[in-house]
């Protein structure tokens, strides 16, 4: 990968296109990690899927969300999804082009050879996708996740080579969601039919904004806020849910417990499998703008906290906090706020079905996030040129602008931009200042 400043370019090289034949789909692989170690082409899997048709609905939904640019729509998207195998399941992931839809497809039932574990990108090219929208029927489909001996050696010659940008706030986004995410509760849960009539009754206009609000054993569309109900910003971001309802078993709404946030997540039960995903709070919101990883990136010991629980990840299933603490000899407190550091390096995600964290292996460095988040660079900058003047629990940092008066444990600011915000897309640069020369300010006491 070569990096920059504001974008990566990501570099696939297949060994060759991913194909779907006679009921056998090989996914090819392009780099990544496994238990094994660094691999080019790796290989995870080989097997039979007993739900052909959702799993191929659920595969194309994935790779929908990856090429489509909802806000501001524009051609020339070609980012390929990321799958992980942990031993007992696939989780296939894609984020938008505008980095404000996530989407994952959790494959559940496995029946085959567990060949290695671990995260590779995979091709989805466009014969492939079309193949993927004619599968049908109850048979089951073989899958293949990396080539095997006898494909790569009939392939000599039929390398697939893609490079992709990746920008810095589609980098952002997978870190964001994964906190985000982990604040959600679950809202509503529906049976199939009252899923399909839910989904159905949503406005067609694609910009329509609208709240799902609990109603008995069903939803209804509210076109305001009310108690218990989950905004959606742009009715058209859900569309990839559409075409696998007829597969749906239930639907599964989430939402922030404290209501602080329109972002939302909406999850369908199909046969063997769960297709989830998550929505920024507004069309034109990335999830990378909502600064929800700053406070735990803001913390001295995360970064190296990060690199003891990072050894302890073996690509479980779940991560289970309670476990790390005991094993690295962390607080709970800490080791959450180092697994936030390793999300925004790709490194966990955030299952809200399991309520639990898992472990993945983006191809992002750790270095890149401090370039990923400017407000935290620009707090250690104003901390470390004495802007910072800590009286008791309040402080005044001196900027350009102006003095900005921060409350440091309520986390606000006079600043223009927490009075646009008021704290729902994370704490100004000011706040984030002022709780550093706290830190330290406490650290030269003791």
């Amino acid at each position: 990968m070569v990096r920059g400043m504001t974008q990566a370019v990501q570099a696939y090289s297949y060994a060759g296109p991913s194909t779907l034949t006679d009921g056998k789909l090989g996914l090819s692989t392009s780099g990544g990690t496994a238990l094994s170690g660094p691999q080019t082409h790796p290989r995870f899997f080989s097997g039979l899927l007993s739900h052909a048709a959702p799993a191929a609905a659920g595969l194309l939904a994935v790779a929908d969300v990856a090429l489509t640019r909802y806000h501001q729509p524009r051609p020339g998207w070609t980012r390929d999804p990321v799958v992980t195998c942990d031993g007992d399941r696939l989780r296939f992931e894609s984020f938008s082009a505008c980095g404000g839809v996530y989407a994952r497809l959790d494959v559940l039932e496995l029946d085959g050879d567990v060949l290695d574990r671990g995260t590779t990108n995979v091709d989805v090219n466009g014969p492939l996708r079309e193949a993927l929208a004619r599968v049908g029927g109850r048979d089951p489909l073989h899958l293949g996740v990396g080539p095997d001996e006898l494909t790569v050696t009939t392939l000599d010659g039929a390398v697939v080579e893609k490079k992709v940008p990746l920008p810095t706030r589609w980098l952002r986004g997978f870190a964001e969601v994964q906190v985000i995410a982990a604040g959600f509760d679950l809202r509503a849960e529906l049976a199939g039919p009252h899923a399909v009539r839910f989904l159905r009754s949503l406005p067609r206009g694609a910009r329509s904004t609208v709240w799902a609000v609990p109603s008995g054993r069903d939803l209804r569309v509210s076109s305001g806020p009310a108690p218990g109900g989950v905004c959606l910003s742009g009715t058209g971001r859900v569309a990839t849910l559409m075409p696998l309802l007829r597969f749906a078993k239930k639907l599964r709404v989430y939402g922030p417990a404290d209501g602080s946030s329109t972002s939302g997540a909406w999850e369908l039960e199909l046969p063997g499998m769960r297709y989830t995903l998550a929505v920024s709070p507004e069309p034109w919101r990335g999830f990378s703008g909502e600064g929800a990883v700053l406070a735990d990136l803001a913390t001295d010991e995360a970064a190296g906290d990060a690199d003891v629980v990072g050894m302890l990840l073996n690509f479980e299933p779940t991560v289970e906090l309670g476990l790390l603490a005991d094993r690295s000899g962390l607080t709970i407190e800490r080791v959450r706020a180092a697994l936030t550091q390793l999300g925004s390096a790709g490194r966990v995600g955030y299952d809200l079905h399991e309520a639990a964290h898992f472990h993945r292996e983006l191809p992002y460095d750790r270095e890149q996030v401090a370039q990923l988040n400017p407000r935290l660079t620009a707090a250690r900058a104003l901390v470390e040129s004495g802007a910072v003047r800590l009286e008791g629990d309040s402080a005044e940092v001196t900027t350009d602008g102006g003095v900005r008066r921060v409350r440091v444990e309520a986390g606000t600011c006079t600043c223009p931009w927490w009075f646009d915000h008021r704290g729902s897309r994370g704490p100004c640069k000011h706040v984030l200042a002022a709780r550093i020369a706290a830190r330290v300010d406490v650290e030269v006491t003791v």
